[in-house]
């Protein structure tokens, strides 16, 4: 098996609940934080999914309720148009290979996501932000529960 787990219907592969661990780290100030909880991907009336991330993000010592929402639409092939919960696009998601990159523009920072499926049940994302006054590195691991 390679380093990269094909998944041929990334809607199908997400649906489900999942434990989320993430580090944030500041790259200029040397911060880091940690977000820990619960992703679900749950259905829409559209045929996408909805998901909805809840738990704890801890950043300078501070812990607080942290939450998101993502909309995922059905894409050509097997993959997913990913949208903020108004609507708005976010980024395109294709992981018939088990690796993809996408880039969201955001103002004057980009936000760079590199997406890596393990197996059935682990995958990660990785995203770096860069702009004038930021420079990220947001990494996340997936372990499906149940």
């Amino acid at each position: 098996m390679g380093e990269f787990w094909p998944v041929p219907d990334v809607l199908d592969y997400l649906n489900g609940r999942w434990r989320a661990e993430r580090t944030v780290r500041d790259l200029t100030g040397g911060e880091k934080g940690r977000f820990e909880g619960t992703v679900v991907f749950g259905p829409l009336e559209d045929g996408g999914l909805l998901q909805s991330e809840s738990g704890d993000f801890t950043w300078r010592g501070v812990t607080r309720p942290a939450e998101r929402t993502l909309r995922f639409l059905p894409g050509p092939g097997g993959t997913a148009d990913v949208r903020f919960a108004d609507g708005r696009p976010f980024h395109g998601l294709d992981l018939t290979t088990g690796h993809h990159i996408a880039d969201h523009p955001c103002s004057a920072d980009l936000y760079r996501g590199e997406f890596t499926v393990r197996d059935a049940d682990h995958w990660r994302t990785v995203w770096r932000v860069r702009g004038p006054a930021k420079d990220l590195e947001l990494t996340t691991a997936y372990a499906r529960v149940g």
